[in-house]
């Protein structure tokens, strides 16, 4: 039974506008907040109630889902998080989604898509909008949090209206991503006050306290601020006594007492039979099922059950709904105040019962360790134990819970750090670590160990001098065979380490040693794929892939096969093997979509790769925004990067140089933090975009620092982004063909000595720009022969087509305009394809100085669309339904129908199979 509503009209009006616009398309996020007893959750239940064209509206409050009654009758996911429960992973997520029996999400992108795919079910349910609640926000779970953001930033053209619920906006415990979702533009805010005088006056009549004045309602409003649940306990508290109270102005009125005592008194008004059977709810949680808390309190017989509850729901102590087996106390003050007048006994009792009650060990250690009176060493073994197996099966949050509660009960202060410092390992692991620098310092005062300097080292890798220390000072600690874990651990950091050093060999012997140590618990993500990563860096990319032997399709690899096969796809990018590595990487990123969002992450970046070399740019670039969003949804922007990179590649190349400055000016600020990678990364980035303008001084002063790198690692190895040959060319536009031969010597050099066919032709196409500007005829034209013949073996079309216009240019200067015109023509049929604007307009000009027409030029139907619309039209053109498209794509159903009729409109076609026409003759 709800509380008596009154009042609200103005926010009631704000709250109803939105579900309207959400009711035509628009997806709304709300963010309804106030103090404790405000009525906030009455507020929003009212609002949904009373809207849509139907008779009613379908509520799943704290169990999922709910159906309205008649059409545009709003659909209700809803949860309601407790404060007792916020240490369960998931466990809001699993309220909005239904629970199902063993049923586990990786993190919280992957708990997100199962939201966004339950959102989608209800809309394809009904015709009305759907509302996804979550209430009292602020005691979630982190990871169901996490995974609400994921899945709203998502909606685009949903009927959705989410809204949180929270008694303050600025409350730490709320993670960024869902304050800024929702507490700035353009989510709507609703902040509740207190309820005025004239309503306090409505709200006395409704709780039968009948003759409150005018006089006395203006007292009661500046006794209590309008709360309307102080209000109700002093209504019920005092009953028509409480109208002469507020009537003397002689004395003060009386004071609200506490919460509890109100929730005392009705309890104590009760049965036996009742009072016991909500004490034992209470021990339960903030929600139970009937049987269970029956149980506990020893009612054997059913009609005592129900005798018991019915008593508990007119007292206002519990809630209940027909056909639903899960009891409810109606707020969490409620639970909160019959649990706490427990006394330590009796409430150790209770806890010992529920844990002989418990249907898993988890739950069972945990009532467990709350009936404990102090510290309980064999209690924290089996705690510690458990925590370790859900860490062995990647289970981080639940197992960071087990092992600080084992932490607490632990005698000897070993134990006690140990388990510390593994629960913070799964914390930075689940992501659930808001401040590390704060870790970093209680860690800090521990015993000096192995596991000590191993996890500074892991919090400190953004400090890479420091991390090495660490790490160091870690291994010398342990003792790799009798504790292969921590040596396990250690060595998977050091892999991560030596990658972000760009050491290569370092990278792969780490990686290989922690997969020889522990191969199944080295609590480094995706370990084998730094091993092969490794050998590609180090130019041992044949000779990897010559051993790794057959491996099956991505459709039924195993977790460790999806790792190896998208290491191959890797290897075969940095072999030169440009569709082989397309297709590795495509079919891991289609079936990696159940992994954790860091591996969804990591293949997405290296399908963006390599269909960036591939020339399949439109892909590239769908896929590089993919990554992005799915690092910017954990909080680990950096680890998309490289997407960066490539995708201001594509936008210098294709003559989009706000975008590519954009994402150039990102990676810049990463390098200041003076890690290799970004530092490289940045200079390419900006040299791309200045060697699209045309502007050869500046891609000198964006690439010369990189010759003095101290510690250049393996950032020059064929296979990895080239960019010598760019300096080189700009060297020698600029009449510096010393400087010019120095840049490019070292990469002839290595090419060579690797025989990689790709890295030689960008050698000999530059060394052929270079003799030409030297006046060397006949050694610039020996160059440009050898980059033709280095071509018959690449799959790189814009390499394809830089050679075919350097070679043109200068065949045109040197009077030989028929053999010109055929390179300029092969160079522009590439650029076209390739959409390559800047480059193409050179090629044009070229062309008409030798006196031939260009062609006309067709604008790409592909550059009319999005890089989302043209996600979904790739995915609907190879055959995907739109549930397979949503869930590819990690987007709702109904974004994808909205595409898709944007899609038509744009390109002109009304059928998926014309929509296929017309992008398969593009490509």
């Amino acid at each position: 039974m709800d509380a008596p509503f009154v009042g609200r009209a103005e926010a009631l009006g704000v709250l109803r506008d939105a579900l309207e616009r959400a009711r035509a398309g628009t997806p709304q996020r709300v963010l309804v907040e106030g103090p404790a007893g405000i009525g906030k959750s009455v507020f929003v239940r009212r609002c949904l109630a009373g809207t849509g064209t139907g008779t009613g509206v379908g509520t799943g409050t704290g169990t999922g889902t709910g159906t309205g009654t008649g059409p545009g009758a709003v659909r209700v996911l809803a949860a309601e998080a407790e404060e007792s429960e916020a240490h369960l992973a998931f466990g809001v997520v699993e309220q909005l989604c239904g629970r199902a029996p063993g049923r586990s999400w990786p993190d919280p992108p992957a708990a997100g898509t199962a939201l966004l795919e339950a959102v989608d079910e209800a809309q394809h349910s009904t015709d009305g909008p759907v509302a996804l609640v979550v209430d009292d926000a602020q005691w979630a779970d982190r990871p169901s949090l996490q995974a609400l953001a994921f899945a709203v930033r998502r909606f685009r053209a949903d009927r959705v209206l989410a809204v949180v619920v929270v008694r303050d906006p600025a409350d730490p415990r709320l993670p960024d991503t869902v304050r800024r979702l929702f507490a700035a533009d353009p989510a709507v805010r609703i902040p509740l006050a207190g309820l005025g005088p004239a309503e306090l006056r409505e709200l006395a009549g409704l709780s039968g306290v009948g003759g409150l004045t005018a006089r006395a309602a203006a007292r009661l409003h500046e006794h209590t601020r309008g709360n309307p649940l102080h209000a109700e306990a002093l209504f019920a508290q005092e009953g028509g006594g409480l109208v002469e109270a507020l009537e003397r102005t002689d004395v003060a009125p009386p004071a609200p007492k506490s919460f509890t005592a109100l929730v005392l008194a009705r309890l104590a008004a009760c049965t036996e039979e009742t009072e016991a059977l909500v004490s034992a709810a209470s021990v339960l949680g903030g929600h139970c099922a009937l049987a269970d808390a029956a149980a506990l309190a020893d009612l054997g017989h059913p009609h005592e059950q129900l005798g018991a509850l019915e008593q508990a729901v007119h007292a206002r102590l519990l809630t209940e709904s027909p056909a639903d087996p899960v009891i409810r106390f109606p707020h969490p003050l409620v639970h909160a105040a019959v649990y706490h007048r427990l006394g330590p006994l009796r409430r150790a009792d209770l806890h010992r019962g529920a844990a002989r009650l418990a249907r898993d060990e988890a739950q069972a250690l945990r009532h467990r360790a709350l009936a404990a009176a102090g510290p309980d060493p064999d209690l924290a073994r089996e705690l510690a134990a458990l925590g370790r197996r859900f860490a062995a099966d990647g289970a981080w949050a639940d197992a960071a819970e087990q092992l600080t509660v084992a932490a607490r009960l632990s005698v000897e202060r070993a134990a006690y750090e140990q388990c510390t410092l593994e629960a913070v390992e799964c914390r930075v692991l689940a992501g659930d670590v808001p401040d590390l620098a704060e870790v970093a310092r209680e860690i800090e005062g521990f015993t000096p160990g192995g596991w000590r300097s191993y996890l500074l080292g892991r919090l400190s890798l953004f400090d890479l001098d420091r991390a090495e220390v660490l790490l160091r000072d870690a291994w010398r600690r342990c003792d790799p065979e009798a504790e292969p874990v921590l040596g396990a651990r250690i060595a998977g950091q050091f892999a991560a380490l030596y990658g972000s050093m760009a050491c290569g060999a370092e990278m792969a012997e780490w990686a290989h040693l922690a997969l020889r140590l522990a191969p199944d618990d080295t609590a480094t993500d995706m370990i084998r794929y730094l091993a092969l990563t490794g050998r590609a860096m180090s130019g041992a990319a044949p000779d990897a892939l010559r051993g790794l032997g057959p491996l099956p399709d991505p459709a039924v690899a195993s977790p460790a096969q999806l790792e190896e096969l998208l290491g191959r796809g890797t290897l075969r990018e940095f072999a030169d093997d440009l569709s082989g590595a397309v297709r590795d990487l495509s079919g891991v990123f289609a079936y990696g979509h159940a992994r954790a969002a860091s591996f969804r992450v990591v293949a997405a970046t290296a399908l963006a790769s390599a269909e960036y070399r591939a020339g399949r740019w439109d892909d590239a670039t769908v896929h590089s925004d993919l990554a992005m969003s799915l690092a910017a949804d954990t909080d680990q922007p950096h680890v998309a990067l490289y997407c960066r990179l490539l995708s201001c590649l594509v936008h210098a190349a294709r003559g989009a140089q706000t975008k590519a400055r954009a994402h150039a000016r990102v990676v810049r600020d990463y390098a200041a933090f003076g890690h290799l990678n970004p530092t490289v990364w940045a200079a390419v980035a900006e040299a791309h975009v200045a060697r699209a303008e045309g502007a050869h001084e500046d891609v000198v002063r964006a690439l010369t620092p990189l010759l003095d790198v101290e510690r250049r690692g393996d950032f020059e190895e064929p296979g990895n982004l080239p960019w010598r040959d760019l300096l080189a060319d700009a060297w020698s536009a600029l009449g510096e063909d010393r400087r010019a031969a120095e840049a490019l010597a070292p990469y002839e050099v290595r090419a060579a000595q690797r025989g990689h066919h790709g890295a030689l032709l960008l050698a000999a196409r530059s060394r052929g720009v270079l003799e030409a500007a030297r006046g060397e005829r006949t050694a610039a034209e020996r160059a440009f022969r050898a980059a033709h013949r280095y071509a018959a073996h690449t799959e790189a079309p814009y390499d394809l087509a830089l050679l075919h216009l350097a070679h043109g240019r200068f065949l045109r200067r040197t009077g030989r305009r028929t053999h010109a015109g055929e390179q300029l023509r092969r160079a522009r049929e590439l650029l076209v394809r390739l959409d390559a604007r800047p480059d193409l307009g050179r090629c044009e000009r070229e062309l008409a100085a030798c006196g031939l027409e260009p062609g006309e030029r067709r604008a790409r139907g592909a550059a009319l669309l999005t890089p989302q619309e043209l996600a979904v039209a790739r995915q609907v053109t190879a055959g995907c339904t739109n549930r397979q498209v949503a869930r590819e794509l990690v987007i709702s159903v109904k974004t994808v129908e909205y595409h898709l009729g944007r899609i038509y409109a744009k390109l002109g076609v009304d059928s998926r199979t014309r929509l296929a026409a017309t992008l398969a003759a593009e490509d």
